[in-house]
């Protein structure tokens, strides 16, 4: 493995935020990001991210790659909860293993974002088609996890019930600015997105580096609650993101040709929600613990991607 990749990752200014953040909650500073202000970040990198993402894609031709990763990603993610619901049901009750299964079956449009900004900073071209495929990869996890949870508890839920959680997981709000922004950047014309280039582009890697901080603080004050669920999850959370980024990381040199794109796919098989799909277990599974799938993902799901993730899967796409 290139050690320089790591390296340079790891002074990334932005994950040094996130350090930071953890340093602050493990210290307990006052240090803390207004929620309104986190929430707007957020969705500011979503739509930056989906706005930069419609306007390669209005430049890019329809090739073999783009229909390729679409598949692969929707394939992945109903394939990620199935395998992983039957492993979790070892130690977790039929809720916690849906739940759990649904985050890590979805995605983590904050990692994509941290991920862009890592090819960006080794100048490695991706398509911009792969804003799509993290949309996309949002909803069929938490359908699968539901449609288990059911199938396997004594609880049964009417098919209007399940149509509510169905239409709540594809109009989730994540889900609705990604492809929002996609289709407006799509439509821009170069003049009209260089009139806003100094806000989709210009400070972008300034707020990413305020939320990652935010995201730090965050997960610093919730390892301490995961630790205490036992080996099985932290396990879990380490183990079952290397297997599913290494594995796509590896596999898709079959069907893809660019770097960039192969390392976006991995990087979205090996992230886990914590945005979406806890919102759409409140609904889905309210005995689910939130104190158990919440830390897992955020906490260490989310930093191992970011800080060692990303080198290691791109090590393996640089030697396939």
């Amino acid at each position: 493995m290139d050690l320089h990749l790591l390296f340079d990752n790891l002074t990334n200014p932005a994950l040094l935020f996130f350090g930071l953040g953890i340093i602050a909650a493990q210290v307990k500073s006052d240090l803390e990001i207004p929620k309104n202000s986190s929430k707007f970040i957020s969705l500011y990198l979503l739509l930056a991210i989906g706005f930069k993402g419609g306007q390669e894609l209005a430049h890019s031709e329809y090739t073999a790659d783009i229909g390729w990763s679409i598949v692969f990603g929707i394939v992945m993610a109903t394939i990620v909860p199935l395998y992983t619901y039957f492993i979790l049901r070892l130690k977790f009750s039929v809720e916690n293993a849906g739940a759990i299964a649904a985050a890590y079956g979805s995605v983590s449009a904050v990692t994509f974002v941290t991920a862009v900004s890592f090819l960006e900073m080794k100048n490695i071209e991706f398509g911009g088609h792969m804003v799509a495929v993290m949309a996309l990869m949002e909803a069929p996890s938490i359908i699968i996890g539901v449609l288990l949870m059911r199938i396997y508890s004594n609880g049964k839920k009417s098919y209007k019930e399940m149509f509510e959680l169905v239409k709540h997981a594809v109009t989730n709000g994540s889900v609705l600015l990604i492809l929002g922004s996609l289709v407006i950047g799509f439509m821009a014309s170069d003049a009209q997105a260089a009139g806003i280039k100094p806000f989709t582009t210009d400070i972008f890697k300034g707020f990413l580096a305020v939320f990652l901080l935010d995201m730090g603080i965050t997960s610093g004050k919730k390892i301490g609650a995961l630790i205490k669920k036992g080996w099985f999850a932290l396990a879990f959370a380490i183990l079952i993101p290397l297997f599913n980024g290494i594995t796509v990381a590896y596999s898709s040199v079959h069907i893809l040709s660019s770097d960039g794109d192969r390392l976006l796919l991995s990087i979205l098989a090996a992230s886990a929600s914590y945005i979406a799909v806890p919102a759409a277990m409140r609904i889905a599974a309210p005995k689910a613990n939130p104190s158990l799938y919440l830390p897992m993902a955020l906490a260490i799901t989310f930093p191992l991607n970011i800080t060692l993730g990303m080198p290691i899967y791109m090590w393996f796409i640089q030697c396939t």
